[in-house]
């Protein structure tokens, strides 16, 4: 599986290391992911997504 939220789709961005004298030097910035299991109440079928932690809060708050 990708490093990629399945709902957002968010991914790995590219940046800089930016030192005190200004020397730069490119660095990844790596999504909050983690691997939850989530129910479907209309199907009863269990799925296994890989989840931000910003989508795994949205779930939480959408799912009652």
């Amino acid at each position: 599986m990708s490093n990629r939220c399945q709902f957002c789709l968010k991914k790995t961005q590219v940046g800089m290391n930016i030192s005190h004298s200004h020397r730069r030097t490119k660095r990844t910035f790596k999504p909050n992911l983690f691997v939850k299991k989530l129910h479907d109440p209309q199907t009863g079928i269990i799925y296994k997504v890989k989840l931000c932690s910003k989508c795994l809060k949205t779930y939480a708050k959408h799912a009652n």
